[in-house]
């Protein structure tokens, strides 16, 4: 394949440009990624929406452009491929034993948005942001091991205990400007659950990979969890949705770091390691604690900030330490 710039295609070889090129496309789904707490902190002082809400409004939003996305994959598939969305209309998806856990990743979806919404409203965008996306992988680690047979290495070992010490000294550090008074230990719990909803997405779709493409997964899930979260349309005024400071923002979040995000993120992921992935993904949680502190005027304080930097290095030693996945398992993110 030639390069569209002859000197660049001169200098720096083909391999290369494709690994620099999956890096800057990982980069930004993270960064996308790490804006969504500051989006809900933003829409709650704006407008009165519930983070319920929010969370529905983000998988209606996602749902489609991921279903069209999945069935643009197919239309340009060669004649003869396995057409996987109308698959699951049929009854194959009951014999193929699709259903059961696709079902759970749309749970687990619908879960993760209600917990992590929810949490920012009441921590913080910065601690609620590192204690889901950095606990997340730990969690996976576990299921893994008690799910799918995985052995517990040493290292994951370490990572956990890093990673419980971190999330300790996290919730001790100083309250900000984001978080409500005497919710504080509630929303850390929230934050968690979202960690957990989204190791439960990952295990879960991980399984699921041998039969369906990731794409298709992400717009089942998507479509599901938006199906999950619709009662809160009658508890919540949905009028709220309709206001015109509230649309961009949820427009925002629907498209950008959930569709377009998960389609840089896969295309990323197809040309540099998966081990680089993991490690290029920590700007998400840079990216959520950053506009905390400078936005918002959040503060870790010391015990919060030492936390943090172990939640960070545990991560980073355990994508170290464990294979990463291949091209064709579950790359979408719940967040």
């Amino acid at each position: 394949m030639r390069s569209f710039h002859p000197v660049l295609s001169a200098v720096v070889p083909y391999t290369t440009r494709a690994m620099l090129l999956g890096l800057a496309l990982i980069a930004l789904a993270a960064v996308s990624w790490g804006t969504t707490g500051a989006t809900m902190t933003l829409l709650s002082r704006e407008v009165a929406v519930s983070p319920l809400l929010v969370g529905w409004a983000r998988l209606a939003i996602a749902a489609p452009c991921l279903l069209a996305g999945a069935a643009l994959r197919e239309m340009l598939a060669p004649a003869g491929a396995d057409r996987e969305l109308g698959r699951l209309l049929t009854p194959a998806v009951w014999r193929e034993r699709t259903l059961g856990p696709l079902l759970v990743t749309g749970l687990a979806m619908a879960g993760y948005q209600a917990c992590y919404f929810t949490a920012v409203t009441l921590t913080g965008v910065a601690a609620a942001a590192l204690l889901a996306i950095c606990s997340a992988p730990i969690l996976i680690a576990v299921l893994a091991a008690t799910f799918l047979g995985e052995r517990l290495t040493r290292a994951v070992l370490v990572c956990l205990v890093m990673a419980v010490s971190g999330t300790a000294l996290l919730v001790m550090g100083p309250r900000g400007p984001g978080a409500i008074a005497g919710h504080f230990g509630v929303g850390a719990l929230l934050a968690l659950g979202a960690g957990l909803c989204y190791a439960v997405y990952a295990v879960t779709a991980k399984g699921l990979v041998s039969r369906l493409q990731p794409l298709t997964i992400a717009a089942a899930t998507f479509t599901l969890g938006a199906v999950f979260l619709a009662p809160v349309l009658a508890s919540a005024g949905r009028a709220d949705l309709l206001q015109r400071a509230a649309l961009p923002p949820l427009l925002y979040l629907g498209i950008g770091p959930t569709a377009v995000a998960y389609a840089l993120f896969c295309a990323g992921l197809r040309r540099v390691p998966a081990t680089a992935a993991g490690i290029i993904t920590l700007l998400e949680p840079l990216t959520a604690t950053t506009l905390g502190v400078l936005v918002f005027g959040e503060s870790l304080g010391v015990p919060g900030a030492v936390g943090a930097g172990l939640m960070v290095a545990a991560l980073v030693l355990l994508t170290a330490a464990r294979p990463g996945p291949r091209a064709r398992d579950p790359v979408g993110r719940a967040d």
